[in-house]
C-alpha cells in the first residue's frame, strides 16, 4: 500500500482558455484551497486539460501531492493539445501516480463527458475554477459542477477577483 492511498482525493474542473494574469491568479487559489482543504499533500485527479487542470497538477506537486490523470480518448494528446503546449502535457504525463483511460479511441464530446464523470466518480472533493457562466455543450465546468453536487461530492468554486476568461480561438 502506498504512503498517499488514504490521502483525499480532489478533483479538478475549469475554464480552459485564461489570460496569463488569470493564470498566476488561479494558481494562487488553488493553493490557497488545496492547504485549506488538504491540510497537506493531496491526491489530486485531473485529466490535464491547458488552463485550470495543468495548473492544478503543478500546484499540487509544488505542495509536495501527487495526482492522477483520467485522459478522455487515445488521441487526446494530438487531438486536444495544442502543439506548443505538448512538452508541458507530456511532463506532467510523465509524473502522474496513474493513468487512467476511458476507453474512448476519438477526443470530443462523449469522450469528455465519459472523462468527467470517471473525475466526479473517483473524488471526495472538487475543485472548481469557474465564472459562473453556463457552458455550451454537456462537458462543460458548470456540467461537471451539477454531476458532483448531485453524487454529493463537497465542490469549491473559485473565481478569483481580476480573473477573466481568453477566447479560444485567441492561444
Amino acid at each position: 500500500m502506498s504512503a498517499d492511498a488514504g490521502l483525499e482525493r480532489i478533483g479538478v474542473t475549469g475554464h480552459i482558455y485564461l489570460t496569463r494574469a488569470t493564470e498566476v491568479l488561479v494558481a494562487d487559489a488553488l493553493r490557497a484551497e488545496l492547504r485549506r482543504i488538504g491540510g497537506g499533500p493531496v491526491r489530486g485527479v485531473t485529466c490535464l486539460a491547458g488552463g485550470t487542470d495543468q495548473i492544478f497538477a503543478r500546484t499540487v506537486l509544488d505542495l509536495g501531492g501527487s495526482y492522477e490523470v483520467i485522459l478522455p480518448a487515445r488521441d487526446y494528446r494530438d487531438a486536444v493539445i495544442a502543439p506548443g503546449q505538448r512538452a508541458s502535457f507530456d511532463e506532467l504525463l510523465d509524473r502522474a501516480v496513474t493513468v487512467v483511460h476511458t476507453g474512448h479511441d476519438r477526443s470530443g464530446t462523449a469522450a469528455f463527458v465519459a472523462a468527467n464523470r470517471e473525475l466526479v466518480r473517483r473524488v471526495q472533493r472538487l475543485v472548481a475554477v469557474w465564472d459562473g457562466e453556463p457552458g455550451c455543450h454537456a462537458a462543460s465546468t458548470d456540467r461537471t459542477v451539477d454531476r458532483a453536487r448531485r453524487r454529493g461530492v463537497p465542490v469549491s468554486v473559485l473565481w478569483p477577483a481580476g480573473a477573466s476568461r481568453t477566447p479560444p480561438g485567441a492561444h
